[in-house]
């Protein structure tokens, strides 16, 4: 699909990095103990949360054709 606007992009890009990074060296330096392994685990589900916000604000500026095109939803 061809890039409609820079935020379409971004979408792509967090999915991407949701999807496909592993940050299994990360934790081989970092996790050397339990009380490192549960510090690792909790920064983990706070970064995904992070990047999952950061994708879901741009939903709603994906093209409707896009799979997961939401509309807006006014406050």
């Amino acid at each position: 699909m061809r890039a409609v606007s820079v935020s379409h992009v971004e979408y792509e890009i967090l999915r991407t990095l949701l999807e496909n990074v592993d940050v299994s060296d990360v934790k081989d330096d970092v996790v050397v103990d339990e009380v490192s392994e549960k510090r690792f685990v909790q920064a983990g589900k706070n970064v995904m949360q992070l990047v999952e916000n950061l994708a879901e604000r741009r939903r709603h500026k994906l093209p409707e054709s896009h799979v997961d095109y939401q509309e807006k939803v006014r406050k």
